[in-house]
C-alpha cells in the first residue's frame, strides 16, 4: 500500500554511471533490460543476479495498478473505519504481547515504540498474513522501464538483484505491486542495507521472520528520523474561534500557545504548556476530527505520501496505546472524485501547484484549498466544499 522514496534509494541512484542512462526508460524493453544489466553488473550483481534478470517481463496488471489507486479517493473517517477493524485491534494486541520481547529490543535500541511498528504491520499486510501475489521482479522491471517514475523504481530493481544474487531472496519472490516485499511491506533497498536478523538464525528473512520484521521496520522509521521519546499523533478540542488558517502541516506552533489559544487534550483538560512543536490537522474541516500531530508524524509521510493513509496509522498506533476511537464531529460534505478534479483544474488555472490532477485531496491541493478559502473569506480549514467549489 505504500511508495516511498528512501535515502538508499536517493544513494543508490547517485551511484549509478550516467552512461546506464542512455535508455533510462522506455522503448525496446530487450535493450533496455540489457542496459539495466551492464549498469547491475558495474555494481556488482553477478551472475544468479544477472540470469534472473534475463526473465524479467513486462506485467500490464503492475501498471494497472499504478495507474489507479482509487483507494486513497476515500476521506480519512471513511478509509479509517474500514481498516481500523476490531480484528485488527483485536491481532495488534495479541501480537504485541506475543512479540513483546522484540518490540522492547526495538524500542530499546532504536527508540521506535512497539505500537507503532505494529500498526504499520496491521495496515501493510494483516501481520504477515497477506504479502502480495506480485512477482516482485517483474513489478519492478515494469515500474522501472516505464517512464512514470523510473528515477524512483530502477534504483530498487538493482537492490532486488543484489538480493537475489546473494541468495537473500528467490528469483521468484512476491509482494506488493509496487515493489513492496514481506511482512512490513520494505522496499528491496531497505531489505538490503537495514535488514535485521530479529530471531537470531544468522540470516534476514522479512517475510517468513515476525521478528526480522519488527526489528527491520524500527531501524527503518528510526533512519528516517524518528524522535525518540516524543509522540507523534493525538486527537484534541478545538474552540470556535480558532484560527483556521493556522492549521495544517505548514504551521507549527509551542503547545503552549496552542493551549492559550483554546486548543485542550481531547476531554478538555489542558494541553501541556510547553514548548513542544506541534501543528493541528483537520482530515475533514473544521467541523470534523481534529489531531494534533508532532514532528513525529512527518516519518509517517517518509513511509507514504497519503495523508488518510498516514493519519489512519498513526491513530492505529495510539489506538494499540490504549487512546479511544477518534469522535468524527459533524463534517461538511466534500467533494466526489470528478468533482474534486474540476475543483484541482480550477485551482491549477489560478496558478497554485496541485500536482497531477487526479481527484485525490493531497498535501498540495490541501494548500491550495486553504489559500483560496482564505481570498474568499472562508473559513480555511483545507476542506474542499461545493460552497467553495462553486465560488471558484
Amino acid at each position: 500500500m505504500r511508495m516511498k522514496t528512501t535515502i538508499a534509494a536517493i544513494a543508490l541512484t547517485a551511484a549509478i554511471p550516467s552512461t546506464a542512462f542512455a535508455q533510462a526508460c522506455g522503448g525496446d524493453f530487450a535493450a533496455w533490460r540489457e542496459g539495466v544489466a551492464q549498469e547491475a553488473a558495474s555494481m556488482g550483481v553477478g551472475q544468479e543476479g544477472l540470469s534472473a534478470l534475463s526473465g524479467a517481463s513486462i506485467s500490464q496488471r503492475v501498471l494497472d495498478r499504478d495507474r489507479s489507486q482509487s483507494v486513497f479517493n476515500m476521506t480519512f473517517r471513511d478509509f479509517a473505519n474500514r481498516l481500523i477493524s476490531e480484528n485488527r485491534l483485536q491481532n495488534g494486541k495479541r501480537n504485541l504481547e506475543k512479540y513483546a520481547d522484540v518490540f522492547a529490543r526495538g524500542e530499546s535500541e532504536f527508540g521506535v515504540p512497539g505500537p507503532v511498528i505494529a500498526a504499520f504491520w496491521a495496515l501493510e499486510t494483516d501481520f504477515g498474513a497477506v504479502q502480495g501475489d506480485f512477482n516482485t521482479l517483474d513489478a519492478l522491471a515494469t515500474l522501472s522501464h516505464d517512464c512514470r517514475r523510473p528515477e524512483l523504481f530502477r534504483p530498487e530493481l538493482i537492490a532486488l538483484l543484489q538480493l537475489i544474487d546473494q541468495g537473500t531472496v528467490s528469483p521468484d519472490v512476491q509482494g506488493a505491486w509496487a515493489g513492496e516485499i514481506g511482512q512490513m511491506q520494505m522496499l528491496p533497498s531497505d531489505y538490503l542495507h537495514k535488514g535485521m536478523d530479529g530471531d537470531g538464525d544468522g540470516k534476514v528473512d522479512l517475510k517468513a521472520s515476525s521478528p526480522d520484521a519488527i526489528l527491520t521496520a524500527a531501524r527503518a522509521i528510526s533512519e528516517l528520523g524518528w524522535k525518540a521519546g516524543e509522540p507523534w499523533l493525538e486527537e484534541v478540542k478545538l474552540p470556535a474561534d480558532l484560527p483556521w488558517a493556522q492549521t495544517g502541516r505548514n504551521t507549527k506552533l509551542p503547545r503552549s500557545e496552542w493551549a492559550a489559544m483554546g486548543v485542550t487534550q481531547r476531554d478538555g483538560s489542558p494541553l501541556p504548556a510547553d514548548g513542544l512543536q506541534a501543528s493541528i490537522l483537520l482530515p475533514m474541516g473544521h467541523k470534523g476530527v481534529a489531531f494534533m500531530v508532532y514532528d513525529n508524524f512527518d516519518i509517517y509521510l517518509e513511509w507514504n505520501k497519503s495523508l488518510v493513509y498516514t493519519l489512519t496509522a498513526a491513530h492505529l498506533a495510539t489506538r494499540y496505546s490504549g487512546a479511544p476511537d477518534f469522535d468524527a464531529g459533524n463534517p461538511e460534505e466534500g467533494l466526489a472524485p470528478e468533482a474534486m478534479k474540476l475543483l484541482q483544474r480550477k485551482l491549477a488555472d489560478r496558478g497554485h501547484d496541485v500536482g497531477e490532477i487526479d481527484g485525490i485531496l493531497g498535501l498540495g491541493t490541501r494548500t491550495a484549498v486553504r489559500e483560496e478559502q482564505l481570498r474568499l473569506g472562508l473559513p480555511a480549514d483545507g476542506w474542499p466544499t461545493p460552497t467553495l467549489l462553486s465560488n471558484l
